[in-house]
């Protein structure tokens, strides 16, 4: 597939605003209606809540024999979903936090990754599964951890990671479609994003970046929401005489590399940041290929914005000082292109601070079920 801009997928479509939420509940719709062989299964999917808003309705519309309920037994389900993938079905597993697919790891790793592999090509396994990651309300170490990494490991796993809406609705019809397994993370945050969005089908390519926004200085590459941070830090930046591009990586495996070369061999700085820990994660990795592969284009070492290496805090105070935000983005970008922090940079950064709770997102969302 070649990556289209928004504008370019099909004259053909009409575009209307939506929130992520409805993108997502829109691509569920369309893809279930297209083909009778897709399946949508998790915890809490036909609930009235449905899965944040995204599943709402769906049972009512395709019948409970192809929107189904999931017991709390990950492995066993994923076990069975992978079965039927391979017997010709396309189900979509949703996991309302990504913490509990770790109970079906094995089922991940040595069967839906491998098989396609382990029989020579001749089966594959057009498997989805919907993670959503996030902070929110105090929920901690065992329900608000970003894993992408650890799946990003596996070879056979494709792993995305969808911003805006119109991307949510894209991406997710191009999972659907595609016959290997996909780890399909969304960040909660990202729901009730507002955006245009093409109403009917269309798929946007897994696997390439977009360009958010253009400068000339450093390169920032973002993945899931710190993509929303860094275009809040770039308009900061741009006070302070610093042009930040902006490289919305959209996927984490495969990792579109030569798209973030393309931008730093233009500003030769680089700034990666991320919603997971910070070693041997994203980040190290991306900053690893683009320093092999574009090393003489770089002018100055490439930096990283990520978790520390610590549990996520339930503590409400902690969480200020754990995640990182635009002032943490704009701070690393400054010292990346070796601005030195002065009186009037503290200042500028000073107003990047959110003037809510760390834990708590964009008052359009109501609460973490």
């Amino acid at each position: 597939m070649v990556s289209k801009p928004l504008a370019d997928i099909s004259p053909s479509l009409a575009v209307r605003e939506q929130t992520g939420i409805e993108a997502l509940n829109d691509a569920l719709s369309l893809c279930l209606q297209r083909d009778p062989t897709t399946l949508l299964i998790g915890e809490g999917v036909p609930d009235p809540k449905g899965i944040f808003g995204t599943t709402s309705g769906l049972r009512q519309r395709f019948g409970p024999q192809r929107v189904l309920d999931m017991p709390l037994a990950e492995n066993a389900l994923t076990g069975i979903c992978i079965g039927a993938a391979i017997s010709g079905l396309r189900p979509i597993m949703v996991h309302q936090r990504i913490d509990f697919a770790l109970l079906a790891m094995d089922q991940l790793i040595n069967n839906a990754a491998k098989w396609r592999y382990m029989f020579g090509g001749q089966a594959q396994v057009p498997l989805v599964v919907r993670c959503i990651v996030g902070r929110g309300w105090g929920q901690g170490p065992q329900h608000a951890q970003s894993l992408q990494s650890l799946f990003a490991h596996i070879p056979g796993l494709k792993v995305v990671m969808p911003v805006f809406p119109d991307d949510a609705k894209g991406m997710l019809c191009a999972a659907v479609a595609d016959n290997d397994p996909v780890i399909f993370i969304e960040h909660r945050w990202i729901h009730p994003l507002r955006g245009k969005v093409p109403t009917g089908y269309f798929e946007t390519p897994l696997g390439k970046a977009r360009r958010r926004r253009k400068g000339s200085d450093i390169t920032i590459a973002t993945f899931s929401y710190m993509t929303i941070e860094a275009l809040s830090a770039a308009h900061s930046l741009a006070r302070l005489g610093i042009e930040a591009e902006i490289i919305d990586m959209r996927s984490v495996s495969p990792l579109d590399v030569p798209a973030v070369l393309r931008s730093v061999a233009k500003t030769g700085h680089l700034l990666v940041a991320d919603t997971g820990h910070q070693s041997f994660g994203v980040t190290a990795e991306l900053i690893a290929r683009v320093s092999r592969q574009g090393f003489d284009h770089l002018r100055a070492a490439p930096a990283s914005v990520a978790l520390p290496d610590l549990p996520c805090p339930t503590s409400h105070a902690w969480a200020g000082h754990y995640y990182p935000t635009a002032a943490s983005i704009a701070e690393q970008a400054l010292r990346v292109c070796g601005v030195r922090i002065g009186e009037a940079q503290r200042h500028e950064l000073s107003t990047l601070q959110p003037d809510t709770p760390a834990d708590i997102p964009n008052p359009d969302y109501r609460g973490p079920f």
